[in-house]
This record gives C-alpha cells, sequence and structure tokens, in this order.
C-alpha cells in the first residue's frame, strides 16, 4: 500500500521533512539558550537591587591611559551596586540625546566623577527633559555638586554601536553611552563601564528622573522556541498526512500510486502479449510458406 513512498519523488520529501524539522528543532534550542540567557540577566538585576552597594574598585579594574578606556566588566558583573566618591567634572559633562524614559524623549547627563587618585568613571546622573522646541532642543541642565560626592549606582557596559562625540556649546553631545569614544575625548583614564546612579550624597536634583532598568524580554524567546518546536512536529505531521492521503487516493483525482504500478505491470503484460502474438503470426506464415513450397516440389 505504501510502496510508492520508495520512489524518488517521496524519498526527497522524506528527505526535506526531516531536514526542515531538524533545523526548527535547532532553532528552537537556540531560543531556549537566549531564554536562560536573559533569565539570568533579569535575576541579576534583581539581586544587585537589593544588594548592598561595593566599592567600584573591587569591581571595575583600575584605568591607566588616558584617552583609552579601562577594561570592560564580564557580564556576570553588570548591573553590580557599587559605591565609589570623588568630584564632579562639569566642564567635560556629556548630554546623551534621543534617550527615551516613560514614553518621553530626552537626555541623559553623564559627568565624569574624578578619584582621588586622577582615575574617573563616568556617572549618568539621570534624565531630564529637552528644553520648549523639539526633542532635542539643549535643555537646561542641573549643576553638579561641588566638592566630595558619594555615589551609590548599578555598574551599566558600554553600549555598543558607538556614535560621533560632538561639541556643542561647550559641552559634549552623543547618542549612545559608548565608554570607548568618550574616554577619547577625556583628559583623565576612564573606567570601562559607566554607573547608574541610584543615590548621591549631597542628594540629587529633583529635575532629574531616575533612568530605570530594563529586564530582559526572557519569555519572548521563551515563546518563539515552543513555536519552532510545533513547526518541528507540524512538517513531519504534514508528510505523514500527505503520504495517507495519497495512499488511500484522496489526492486531486490523479490515479492512486496502487493503480499506478497496476497500470503499468498490464501494460507490461500486454506488450509482452503483443510480441508474442506477432511472433506466433510470424511463425504461422512461414510455416505456411514452407508448406507451400513442400506442394509445389511434389507436383514438380
Amino acid at each position: 500500500m505504501y510502496r510508492f513512498l520508495l520512489t524518488p519523488r517521496w524519498l526527497a520529501a522524506a528527505a526535506l521533512s526531516v531536514a526542515a524539522a531538524v533545523v526548527m528543532v535547532f532553532l528552537g534550542n537556540w531560543q531556549l539558550h537566549r531564554y536562560h540567557e536573559r533569565s539570568a540577566i533579569n535575576a541579576r538585576i534583581d539581586a544587585a537591587d537589593s544588594a548592598a552597594p561595593v566599592p567600584l574598585t573591587s569591581v571595575l579594574a583600575r584605568p591607566t591611559t588616558t584617552g583609552v578606556p579601562g577594561p570592560a566588566p564580564s557580564e556576570d558583573l553588570a548591573w553590580t551596586k557599587v559605591t565609589v566618591t570623588g568630584r564632579y567634572d562639569p566642564a567635560h559633562e556629556i548630554q546623551a540625546r534621543g534617550r527615551t524614559v516613560d514614553g518621553e524623549v530626552g537626555f541623559e547627563i553623564v559627568t565624569p566623577l574624578v578619584l582621588a587618585d586622577g582615575t574617573a568613571v563616568l556617572v549618568d546622573r539621570g534624565w531630564i527633559p529637552p528644553a520648549p522646541g523639539g526633542a532635542i532642543a539643549a535643555p537646561t541642565v542641573p549643576p553638579a555638586p561641588a566638592g566630595p560626592v558619594t555615589v551609590v549606582g548599578q555598574v551599566h557596559r558600554s553600549e555598543s554601536r558607538g556614535t560621533p562625540v560632538e561639541r556643542r556649546d561647550g559641552r559634549l553631545h552623543t547618542r549612545r553611552i559608548s565608554v570607548p569614544r568618550l574616554a577619547g575625548e577625556l583628559p583623565f583614564p576612564v573606567y570601562g563601564a559607566y554607573v547608574l546612579l541610584t543615590e548621591q550624597t549631597p542628594p540629587v536634583d529633583g529635575a532629574f528622573s531616575r533612568i530605570p532598568i530594563q529586564h530582559e524580554d526572557a519569555w519572548q524567546n521563551g515563546g518563539y522556541a515552543v513555536q519552532w518546536w510545533i513547526f518541528a512536529v507540524m512538517a513531519l505531521l504534514a508528510y505523514g498526512w500527505q503520504a495517507r492521503k495519497e495512499a488511500r487516493g484522496e489526492t486531486d483525482g490523479s490515479p492512486r500510486p496502487q493503480d499506478r504500478i497496476a497500470a503499468a505491470d498490464q501494460r507490461r503484460t500486454a506488450v509482452a502479449g503483443d510480441r508474442v502474438e506477432d511472433h506466433d503470426r510470424r511463425a504461422a506464415v512461414a510455416g505456411d510458406r514452407a508448406e507451400e513450397h513442400d506442394r509445389r516440389q511434389a507436383a514438380t
């Protein structure tokens, strides 16, 4: 009944279905891996939020060269709550434009905090809205506190795909907080990550909004993984369903495989019979000719 599955067309369909299912299972496993990665990030964010701060220098390696950032922290150290004391350097403050908080576009103000040893860490002091006139209109920035400042915040790895750093009205402007690019514009060695400010002594100016830490959407990857696995099962079921239809003759009206095979056998049998019949006719004609020849010889 299923002899047709051994034909080249159905063997190719089986190979294609299995290959598609294998690829889909692989994609599902990759999405599951991303789900676990993102879940681990969310767990670190939640754990760091409730943890006691540790000294910055216990998390980030000290930079040594001006214009070159210190070593970047590993992913496991991202979001660690740290504390550090120094003095802000407002002359080298950076305005990161096009930053969104609660659906509003504005600026994040990043100010170098210079430590006693002459190194500096970039501190994201918070978000402020633009001035009236548009999303990129220069904001009114509250001045950084003068004198010693103690900062508590969470380590943020440098943003990838850094954009150019420009100088406008005596201030540095950029779109993305890329530590390597910003370090090249500053006159002191800079740590390889920046700090999202959560607490400060003296207190933070009320004009700033705290930068929320976004959790990763791990469930999206989990959903994608399940979808790919379902697609893999569907690919195999579709092959089996189509094969069953073919075997039962429920296709588009064309003869069933076994009927086509039987018809081919009948045609071969008919051709063989025709050949035998033709051979017999030729033999009969030859016999008649031999008999006629014998009669003529007898008559003479």
